[in-house]
């Protein structure tokens, strides 16, 4: 439900993630302006993002209607000076974003919280692009952030409590599930399992145990369902820390302990084999059906849509 005490909503850049955010917020009934140049770029995409949910039944004409009239793009930071909520979505690089930052101080007068969509970098290091360091913190998103809940927030030591109450507050009130960390770490929390579960299975890969294919298939159909319903610890718990313990104890010095990227995808990628975007990976992608793919990508997100679209 939108809150009261939120009223302007500002997002810096149009890249995907800004843009998917931007749909977010105005279909859940908040004046959004985006600041970017080539506007039409941004819009574009924004009203891509839409006619997708338009084709799954998710919204109405009449509601993408409302929600695009919750839109503004502008190139002028001043058009940001009653923001309440400030995303910054650029670039990873700490000079760019320390730029934003300066902007943002200088022309906005009453923003609560400055968030960056970093996947990378540190919510410390960001704040020593600000001023007001307080009011500076990590909300990264899943992508699409349109359609996946996932959001981990992640404070600095200067991140004041009223600061992350706020951004948990309007985050929550868009339908997402926040996480907050207690204290920065590289990957945050997602990444490091999602690319444990990655190096353990080129491991076996390239230990010769099992195929890509086989690997995968494996995933879809065992344990991955499972956890989009319950938790992790909830399940070991349940199974029992004595049966956990025992099969750690005898599994865990078999694990890979790799430090460094592993040959397996190293030497694909140093000779230009970067998956999808080049036609081949892992797997060869020019015999794979893309549309089928990204349907398949989507579809756990559109079962659990559950945004409150405003009407016109």
């Amino acid at each position: 439900m939108k809150l009261e005490t939120i009223n302007h909503i500002a997002i810096i850049g149009k890249g995907m993630i800004g843009i998917s955010l931007a749909v977010l917020f105005t279909g859940n009934g908040y004046r959004t302006t985006v600041l970017a140049k080539d506007a039409h770029v941004g819009k574009k995409r924004y009203d891509t993002y839409y006619k997708d949910l338009l084709e799954k039944g998710l919204v109405t004409e009449k509601q993408i209607k409302a929600c695009a009239s919750l839109l503004n793009f502008t190139e002028e930071y001043s058009d940001l000076s009653d923001a309440d909520v400030i995303f910054e979505c650029v670039i990873e690089k700490k000079e760019v974003k320390y730029a934003v930052y300066n902007e943002i101080e200088k022309h906005c007068k009453q923003f609560k919280v400055v968030a960056s969509t970093t996947s990378a970098l540190s919510s410390e290091d960001l704040a020593e692009g600000m001023i007001q360091k307080d009011k500076l913190l990590v909300a990264h998103p899943w992508n699409p952030p349109h359609l996946v809940p996932c959001v981990e927030v992640v404070k600095s030591p200067y991140t004041s409590d009223e600061t992350i109450r706020v951004i948990v507050e309007f985050l929550e009130s868009v339908g997402r599930e926040v996480a907050v960390m207690m204290k920065d770490a590289p990957g945050f929390i997602g990444n490091r399992l999602q690319h444990a579960l990655y190096r353990e299975a080129v491991y076996m890969v390239e230990q010769g145990i099992a195929s890509p294919e086989d690997i995968d298939k494996t995933l879809r159909s065992s344990f991955i369902p499972r956890y989009t319903s319950i938790g992790l610890f909830e399940h070991f718990d349940y199974a029992g820390l004595d049966m956990i313990v025992s099969i750690e104890d005898y599994l865990f010095p078999t694990l890979c302990n790799a430090e460094t990227t592993q040959d397996y995808i190293r030497t694909r990628h140093d000779a230009g084999d970067l998956g999808y975007k080049t036609g081949k990976g892992v797997y060869d992608w020019t015999k794979k059906d893309i549309e089928d793919f990204r349907k398949r990508a989507s579809a756990p997100y559109l079962n659990i849509f559950n945004w409150i679209l405003p009407e016109e």
